[in-house]
């Protein structure tokens, strides 16, 4: 009697996607391509590309630092790079969570249709989202300069941050990716959630503002992960409480991406 099991192990589920994971790496520069058209297909026909979201950057920067400037009664010079720089960083986190959760739903055809590792689509997420970022760094040093700001060779601080960064966006686009797969609610969830992250994370508003209840803000792993990066390019260095904080929330995405993907990659193709 012949009987069918669709059923794994979970030694060979956890092999399989290790194997998705290095095959999907080995391919980066599928994914660097895919990011790439991916730009040029969103901005064709326009004279500026991605510089329009630079534009829309930087007047917004400039609209924000002079009305929040009056209001906290903060100094220009003080205020404006600290807000180019935090406005940048957070759009970057923001997109790469919102793209993550259709990291696979956009791509349904190509998974359906052809044999490539899933982790390719969350490179591509990624990529398409660093190129942005690269874009809108432009803002970022046009304040600098304006108010002859530098951060010096604390700078390289920031690129242990940098790097917990991309290992962290991989781990979002994997999991957002895969839930937003089944559940399609998941879109207009995570929308609300960031907004409402946007207004308690010090982002417009600096941490010294909150004074004696400062001590609340490693809480916000949204914080932990943005003032990483944050400090060193303002001249500043991150506090063990901030990096342990900000690893330690890693971790656990990092464990709970790994144990929902083992479970879900199989099932992914299916769900689009």
């Amino acid at each position: 009697m012949l009987e069918l099991r669709a059923e794994r192990s979970a030694r060979r589920l956890a092999r399989l996607a290790a194997l998705d994971l290095v095959e999907g790496a080995g391919l980066w520069r599928l994914a660097v391509t895919l990011g790439w058209l991916d730009i040029q297909l969103r901005y064709r026909g326009s004279l500026l590309g991605p510089f329009w979201l630079t534009i829309s950057t930087a007047v917004m920067i400039a609209a924000l630092g002079i009305l929040y400037g009056a209001l906290f009664h903060i100094d220009a010079h003080a205020y404006l790079p600290f807000l180019a720089l935090s406005q940048v960083l957070w759009s970057y986190l923001a997109s790469v969570i919102s793209d993550g959760c259709a990291c696979f739903t956009q791509s349904d055809t190509v998974i359906r249709s052809v044999r490539m590792p899933l982790f390719v689509h969350a490179l591509r997420v990624v990529v398409r989202n660093l190129l942005v970022l690269a874009h809108n760094i432009v803002v970022i040093v046009a304040v600098d300069l304006l108010f002859q700001v530098s951060p010096g060779l604390l700078a390289l601080l920031a690129l242990p941050g940098m790097a917990l960064w991309l290992v962290d966006s991989l781990a979002v686009c994997l999991m957002l990716g895969a839930i937003g797969a089944r559940f399609r609610d998941i879109p207009p969830i995570v929308a609300s959630v960031m907004q409402i992250a946007f207004f308690v994370t010090p982002v417009i508003w600096k941490p010294q503002q909150l004074h004696e209840h400062a001590w609340l803000l490693p809480i916000n792993p949204f914080f932990d992960l943005l003032q990483v990066v944050r400090a060193p390019l303002l001249g500043e260095v991150a506090d063990a409480a901030t990096w342990g904080a900000a690893l330690g929330y890693s971790a656990l995405l990092l464990a709970f991406t790994w144990w929902l993907f083992i479970r879900a990659r199989g099932r992914v193709p299916f769900w689009l």
